[in-house]
């Protein structure tokens, strides 16, 4: 029988019957992909550079290797379809071999063919390469987060949350669903699952998934051997929390007998009548919910027992507790809508064990919210009355401010920040400039200067025209409100920052003050949380900046000073590097203390309760003076 090549070189039969039926490659879904765009006529070179990287796949090194390895491909898929497709399929195939010595193909009978070829089709594996399966540009900034399997990927997301995508620069929202939805698909084949709030749907920035009430059960209790994951506990914060009505605390043996002041039926209820106290205080309210949700849920995960059953034995078993959580309570920071949030949050060296401080407020704030549940009659007594406070070292200092910059970092911090300030579209640089130089001037903390407003800074009256000085108004600490300077630097850092906002700041006169934060984001973030905070239906409506977000805007500009600014030295980079938002309050602490300025005034201007407490920056100063004048001993005794 005659025979002829095709064009991988295989041998058939003039009649058009394989006589070599390779063993086929395991082909990907890129590959299927690929070589339909070949069948469509796409140049061999446009579909290396779409669908493959040379890098990892050598058959796209060159448009002649990439024309070949299609070839082979369509051999490989033809020979499958003969041998395994339908009887008309293989005689389309044959005649077409016969007439013109290699398949010609059309979008049906590519899909016909390929559908007849499956079983060449390699079923993604756990292990296998991202770029395997994934376009190459994609790939690539996956391999920039440090992800280099489909099983690595998956863990990515399912640490992440719905929001894992974030962080990989030019994958967004569209293309992130893509790729999730992918992996759900394969599930099976790559035995992992992707955790239910990845890319789920979403209203308001929010899953629906969070939505749901999550009712946990104690670590012992049947449903957790029937439907539970083994060593994996079921919790949730507050707001989504259900407990069993054995343990909602309905008939707890500390419930009170009289008339009860508040409306609450279990412990739940009790501990949102509680906490509803400190509406108006959020930091205050953030604080207790995290104390209170914390006890509850050890309370019924861990010991068993409704909160309002508890005992004193019970609170001592807390108090070991708290100097080591169980690890399955502990995980990364998570939104609390994610399955993934964890009532204690893992420190940089893996440890959540309280420090002693923290370990005496928690007992603290417990025995004051037993107090008031017992006032209030809801409980009969309070267990904690007769717990000791966990042991606590007294500092030597109150506060931390070897965080403080010193005079030389500072001026040359303000330096680069009035040098990048000056370049073209430089808007976040200016809105940094004008947060930094009011905290680090005027001794703000990050809450006060996101809550400070322009309608509450005005010239002052002691100032002069060759000493002028503005004062701002602000409600601090306690909610006491205090006045602080605001210095002539400071002021042109805002006029630049609100000329970037279009907005006026300066008033016409004294009953035309603008109104506005001080500090506001000039680019909003295009996700749904920052449009629903910030897109108010009446646009000259301004939404500042949170304290985290002016936090994490001090970060991140400070991030990249450490690793481009050329007027620092090592150590300037260490020390600006240690530095977080807070340091410029110490900052203007330490300086002015140094500068002569009385400290009762510097107490003043920070808000401090007590003159003691500020007293700690001419503790500073000191040690200063002696580092210096040690060093002055070391160089002369060299000479």
């Amino acid at each position: 029988m005659a025979e002829r090549r095709t064009s991988s070189g295989k041998a058939v039969a003039s009649s058009g019957a394989v006589t070599d039926v390779a063993i086929p490659r395991g082909f990907t879904s890129k590959d299927f992909t690929a070589l339909r765009a070949y069948v469509q006529r796409i140049a061999p070179a446009i579909i290396a550079r779409t669908y493959y990287d040379p890098d990892e796949d050598p058959h796209a090194a060159t448009p002649a290797a990439m024309e070949r390895y299609l070839n082979s491909m369509l051999d490989t898929l033809v020979q499958l379809a003969l041998a395994h497709g339908s009887t008309a399929l293989a005689e389309h195939l044959r005649a077409s071999i016969k007439q013109h010595g290699q398949p010609k193909l059309t979008a049906v009978t590519f899909r016909m063919v390929t559908e007849a070829a499956q079983l060449a089709a390699a079923a993604p594996h756990a292990d296998h390469a991202i770029g395997a399966w994934l376009r190459p540009r994609i790939a690539r900034r996956l391999k920039g987060e440090g992800l280099a399997t489909l099983g690595e990927l998956v863990a990515f997301c399912n640490r992440r949350g719905p929001s894992w995508w974030r962080s990989i620069p030019r994958i967004g929202r569209g293309r992130a669903r893509a790729i999730v939805s992918w992996l759900r698909k394969q599930q099976a084949k790559l035995q992992l699952t992707v955790d239910l709030d990845v890319d789920s749907a979403e209203h308001d920035g929010v899953p629906l998934v969070a939505d749901e009430l999550v009712e946990v059960v104690p670590d012992f209790a049947p449903e957790r051997s029937k439907g539970g994951q083994p060593g994996r506990l079921t919790l949730a914060p507050l707001e989504r929390l259900a407990v069993p009505h054995s343990l909602s605390g309905a008939a707890g043996e500390n419930r009170s007998t009289a008339f009860c002041y508040i409306q609450a039926n279990h412990d739940l209820d009790a501990v949102r009548a509680y906490l509803n106290r400190f509406r108006d205080q959020p930091k205050t309210l953030r604080a207790y919910t995290k104390e209170l949700e914390r006890f509850l849920l050890w309370a019924v995960v861990l010991r068993g027992k409704a909160l309002s059953d508890l005992r004193v034995d019970d609170c001592e078993a807390y108090k070991d507790f708290l100097k080591k959580p169980d690890p399955r309570f502990v995980g990364e920071r998570f939104a609390r809508h994610s399955p993934r949030w964890r009532p204690f949050a893992a420190t940089a060296a893996g440890s959540a064990a309280l420090s002693p401080e923290s370990q005496r407020y928690t007992v603290r704030v417990l025995r004051t919210a037993f107090a008031w549940w017992v006032d209030v009659r809801y409980l009969g007594g309070n267990p904690w009355k007769a717990v000791n406070d966990p042991v606590v070292v007294k500092s030597a200092s109150a506060m931390k401010i070897e965080r403080a910059l010193p005079m030389t970092l500072w001026r040359k911090l303000r330096d680069e920040l009035d040098t990048r300030s000056a370049e073209k579209g430089a808007v976040q640089w200016r809105a940094v400039r004008a947060t930094i130089l009011l905290m680090g001037d005027s001794g703000l903390r990050r809450e006060e200067a996101a809550m400070a407003r322009r309608e509450d800074l005005r010239p002052s009256y002691y100032g002069t025209l060759n000493r002028p000085v503005w004062e701002l108004t602000i409600v601090g600490k306690g909610q006491r409100e205090r006045t602080v300077p605001v210095s002539v630097p400071t002021l042109d850092a805002l006029r630049a920052h609100w000329a970037d906002r279009k907005s006026v700041f300066d008033a016409s006169d004294d009953r035309n003050v603008p109104s506005g934060p001080l500090v506001a984001p000039v680019i909003i973030p295009w996700t749904d949380a920052s449009r629903q905070r910030h897109r108010a239906l009446d646009p000259r409506m301004v939404r500042g900046y949170t304290a985290d977000g002016l936090n994490r805007l001090i970060g991140r500009m400070l991030s990249e000073l450490v690793a481009t600014a050329d007027t620092l030295d090592f150590d300037d980079r260490m020390r600006l590097g240690q530095a977080n938002a807070h340091a410029f309050r110490h900052t203007f602490g330490t300086q002015s203390v140094a500068d002569e300025v009385p400290v009762d005034v510097v107490q003043k201007v920070l808000g401090h309760a007590s003159l003691q407490t500020t007293t700690i920056y001419v503790q500073a100063e000191k040690q200063r003076v002696l580092a210096e004048i040690a060093e002055y001993y070391a160089r002369r005794s060299k000479d």
